[in-house]
Formats: C-alpha cells, sequence, structure tokens
C-alpha cells in the first residue's frame, strides 16, 4: 500500500514539473507579431562632433516652440494611454525616465539654465496630481473628510518648448544645431471660483519641467515612435529630433533686451513674420559665406 501511495505521488510530481515547463514554453514562444525586435533596444544615439571654442565663428542660442496638435508631430503625442506594446508619448517617456533610470528633470518655473533638479513628486504635481479633501454630506447633520486624489495626465502637454544652439564649425565649414533641452507645456483648464465643474474653465498653460537632452539622447535612442508608412521601420525619438522631423516655429532668441520673447515686443501675424525672419537669418548666414 505505502509503495502504491509513494509511486503516485511521483507521478504527479513528474506531471506537475513537465507540465510547467510545457506551458511556459508555450508562453515564451507566444510574440504579437511575427518576429522578435532586436534593433532598437541596442541603438544608441550617434556621438556629436567634438567642438572647440576656437572653432566657433558664429553661434546663436534658439527657443522654439512644437505644437504636438500638428500631424507632423503627432508621433511625439500618442499614444495618450499608458502605452500601446513597447510604443509611449514623449511626456510619459520623460516621466518613466524619472522614475526607472534615475534622470533628472530641473524646474521651469526658476530658470531654463537647468540649475535646480526636481524630484518625481514634484514632476507630477507640475503635471496636475493632486490630494484634496473634500466634506461630504452624510445627512441633515453630520459630514465626512473624503480624500479625493488626482492623477497627473500627460495627455494635457500638447506643447514643447525647445532651446537649441545654432553654430558655424570652421574646422569643418558647416553650419549646424544642437538641441539643449526640452520643456513640455501644460495646457489645462483652471477652474474658476463659483464655476462648476463641467462649465470647463479659464484655459491655462504652464511649463512643466526643462530636461538636459544630452542626457536623456540614450533613452530617447531605445524607444520607438509610430511610423504611419511603415511598422517594421520604426523610428526613435532620437531620430526624430536628430533629423529635425518636426514642425516648430522660433519663440524667442538671445538679445541684449533681457532675452525677451517675440511676442513681447510682436503681436500676432507680427509675432510670426519676426519668427520667419529669424529663420531666414540663420539660413543666409551660411549660404553668404561661399562665393558662387
Amino acid at each position: 500500500m505505502r509503495r502504491l501511495i509513494f509511486s503516485i505521488s511521483i507521478i504527479f510530481v513528474f506531471i506537475f514539473f513537465f507540465g510547467n515547463n510545457s506551458a511556459s514554453s508555450q508562453t515564451s514562444d507566444v510574440l504579437d507579431g511575427i518576429y522578435e525586435k532586436e534593433h532598437v533596444p541596442a541603438r544608441k544615439p550617434i556621438p556629436y562632433h567634438h567642438l572647440r571654442e576656437a572653432d566657433m565663428m558664429w553661434t546663436k542660442k534658439i527657443w522654439r516652440i512644437l505644437n504636438l496638435r500638428e500631424k507632423i508631430n503627432h508621433p511625439l503625442y500618442y499614444p495618450t494611454i499608458d502605452h500601446i506594446g513597447d510604443r509611449m508619448s514623449l511626456t510619459r517617456l520623460i516621466m518613466w525616465g524619472v522614475e526607472n533610470t534615475g534622470m533628472y528633470v530641473y524646474d521651469a518655473q526658476i530658470d531654463d539654465e537647468f540649475t535646480t533638479p526636481m524630484t518625481l513628486t514634484e514632476l507630477n504635481s507640475a503635471l496636475g496630481a493632486s490630494k484634496d479633501t473634500q466634506q461630504i454630506d452624510i445627512n441633515e447633520y453630520e459630514t465626512i473628510d473624503s480624500l479625493i486624489v488626482t492623477e497627473a495626465d500627460p495627455s494635457e502637454v500638447k506643447r514643447y518648448l525647445m532651446k537649441e544652439v545654432w553654430y558655424f564649425d570652421k574646422q569643418r565649414s558647416k553650419l549646424e544645431v544642437q538641441i539643449v533641452g526640452l520643456c513640455p507645456i501644460r495646457l489645462f483648464h483652471r477652474k474658476v471660483e463659483g464655476q462648476e465643474e463641467d462649465e470647463g474653465g479659464k484655459l491655462s498653460q504652464s511649463k512643466v519641467c526643462w530636461v538636459y537632452y544630452p542626457a536623456a539622447r540614450a533613452m530617447f535612442a531605445n524607444h520607438e515612435v509610430f511610423n504611419p508608412k511603415n511598422d517594421s521601420e520604426r523610428r526613435t525619438f532620437e531620430d526624430i529630433f536628430f533629423k529635425r522631423h518636426f514642425s516648430s516655429f522660433i519663440y524667442q532668441k538671445t538679445n541684449v533686451y533681457d532675452n525677451r520673447r517675440i511676442q513681447d515686443y510682436k503681436f500676432g501675424l507680427d509675432a510670426r513674420l519676426e519668427s520667419d525672419k529669424i529663420k531666414e537669418f540663420i539660413f543666409k548666414l551660411e549660404h553668404d559665406l561661399w562665393e558662387y
């Protein structure tokens, strides 16, 4: 009898062991596609050329606005949900980098020179996360306190402020540009006192943080964005910025008037024409250096 019980227990152990192995092997063979992606996770950003101050014939610091509602910029904005497969929006990727890779972001309310690091809690708060206590009436004579938690909403970031430096390198006789920083701009409806919840509110905008771009290039090079024409040729965030595959307009340039913005002295169509004027000046700078 003991031998029979021992034999049955051995059989059950073998069935359990091999059954789990076969189930795990079947699970590992399941792919959401027809091949395993290996190229993008191993990619590294293209290194910058070594620059010397003696070779800097001309430099100009420029600030640009990227409107994520423009069609060409949609790969930076979508997906608005947490993720689709291995794709995330640019704002959610920045949040993921701060939480998981130890990447630093800097307070945009102080300056744009990357001087004051922000914590993950401060970043979430800048994106609208909050905790509030509200009193709820149970009956005519009694009330209780209820905790209302609001999560950060990366989809409210619909613009980016980009800080970059244009320069002419006389060693290579070439006009080039390097991105220095990115600043998400949150557009949200601010509730006005005395206004109901469903009435919207006043549209406001605020700078969330500054991301030091050279430190984030490795992370951007390892995360894909959507390519509407070919799913097997996915681009990365680094590809979009390095190849300048985005739409933007010039918002500010360094100047003697405390680096004032264009909108401080030009309005409407005149502001856009002033932006195009700066763009044309940069183009003609290199063009006029050569003799034809």
